[in-house]
């Protein structure tokens, strides 16, 4: 597969997060564009026209975002910065954030000229403490170039940032319960609407854009909408893409291709295939552990977002879980239930119940307790916490457990019906 590096293209070189290197290589060569070519609308039409999705997960389109905002401004703008990079398998904002962080940088000042901003927050994970020193580095050196504070580079636009620590919950990736954690109080989602758009960070206008997604708008900034436009599959899937690959795979990390790279390509080409050739594919969850499972009859896909919706399933965060034949796909559930039942907020009842539910079911038919009305009762339980709860969090453990009952339900009903899991007991443990 022949693609020139785009997003990745300063990982790996010395130095590449230090603003020397960055400069060195072109960088900020295209906010200098956007400062000097762009009124703040045109840049967020030119965003509209590049087609670009937010790559934290939902996949909505950026610039269409942007323009939720309300014309007037009777309150001040924000931009905040979703660096809380929580979903089991997803560690793509993190390369980009310790690597090139300048990149992300780029992409923010650009994006906060085009929404017309002038303070940003950026809210990274309380567990990245390497990330946060070497982003606070970067915001320190592009303050001392000129690049932020009151006039950056003559042009009249100001904007400073602020760092802020998050502490480890998962539901703080969830856009408006950033937002409350931001604000000093208990991460708990709001309902919406209003969105943030419109009453977001201290009840003025917010956008929330994705590290990703604002690394992309560098890539817009430098070479333009048509350029970017043309790569990947358009009109609907555009620009470059960082996919995760973790589990059983030769070389587990991060690889970038065009949205829409075949998901065996990226498997067999990048990833070097199956870690134990002897144990060949048996599914995988293609963007993250909140999204659904795929066996392998069906992981002939593209990976973009609507080829996957067809599939049934959802790009998510891109964040690639392959599993083996080795696989108990019932402990594999065990343990992702598990993870949801610990980070749940518990605002919402069927979720904050719910989760407790499935594990105790999972548990039980792992250690050989289980019923066969345990099979149904799980699908039944997923069903009912699916929207019911005011954020996606709850279809974050229900499409699972739904999808991996409906795939593999004759693995769940073998357990049942032996009283053990197949696999250990093959293994005679």
């Amino acid at each position: 597969m022949a693609f020139e590096p785009l997003l990745t293209r300063n990982v790996g070189r010395p130095g590449s997060e230090a603003i020397d290197a960055y400069l060195a290589s072109g960088g900020y060569q295209g906010l200098k564009r956007v400062l000097r070519e762009f009124t703040p609308e045109k840049f967020v039409e030119e965003v509209k026209s590049s087609g670009l999705r937010g790559r934290g997960g939902a996949g909505f389109s950026t610039g269409m975002k942007w323009g939720f905002l309300p014309k007037g401004r009777e309150k001040p703008r924000y931009l905040c910065v979703n660096a809380d990079e929580s979903e089991p398998g997803t560690f793509k904002d993190r390369l980009l954030i310790e690597k090139d962080p300048h990149l992300v940088l780029e992409g923010i000042i650009a994006s906060a000229y085009a929404i017309e901003c002038n303070l940003a927050f950026f809210y990274i994970r309380g567990e990245f403490h390497q990330g946060h020193r070497i982003f606070q580095k970067a915001v320190a050196e592009a303050h001392a170039r000129g690049y932020l504070g009151r006039n950056i580079l003559g042009s009249g636009f100001g904007l400073d940032i602020i760092m802020y620590r998050g502490a480890g919950a998962y539901i703080c990736g969830e856009e408006t319960a950033l937002l409350e954690s931001l604000e000093g109080k208990r991460g708990y989602p709001r309902i919406k609407p209003p969105f943030p758009a419109l009453v977001g960070l201290y009840g003025c206008p917010t956008i929330i854009n994705n590290v990703e997604t604002l690394a992309n708008v560098t890539l817009i900034a430098e070479r333009g909408a048509a350029w970017y436009a043309a790569i990947g599959r358009p009109p609907k899937n555009t620009g470059p893409k960082l996919f995760c690959l973790s589990g059983h795979v030769k070389r587990p990390g991060v690889y970038e291709a065009p949205l829409g790279v075949p998901f065996l390509e990226l498997l067999n080409e990048q990833a070097g295939g199956m870690a134990h050739p002897s144990r060949p594919l048996k599914a995988a969850v293609p963007g993250g552990s909140s999204m659904k499972i795929l066996p392998a009859s069906k992981c002939d896909v593209l990976l973009d977002f609507d080829s996957l919706a067809a599939a049934g399933t959802s790009l998510g965060s891109a964040g690639g879980i392959v599993m083996d034949t080795g696989t108990c796909i019932v402990g594999a559930l065990l343990n992702l239930a598990r993870f949801y039942a610990h980070e749940s907020c518990g605002q919402c009842t069927p979720c904050r119940e719910g989760t407790g539910w499935l594990v105790q079911i999972l548990v039980r038919l792992e250690r050989g307790d289980g019923r066969m009305e345990d099979v149904g009762l799980l699908a039944d339980i997923a069903g009912r916490i699916e929207g019911n709860t005011v954020c996606p969090f709850g279809e974050a453990i229900a499409w699972p457990v739904d999808s991996y009952v409906k795939e593999f339900r004759e693995e769940f009903e073998e357990h049942a019906r032996r009283k053990a899991c197949p696999l250990r007991a093959a293994a005679g443990r």
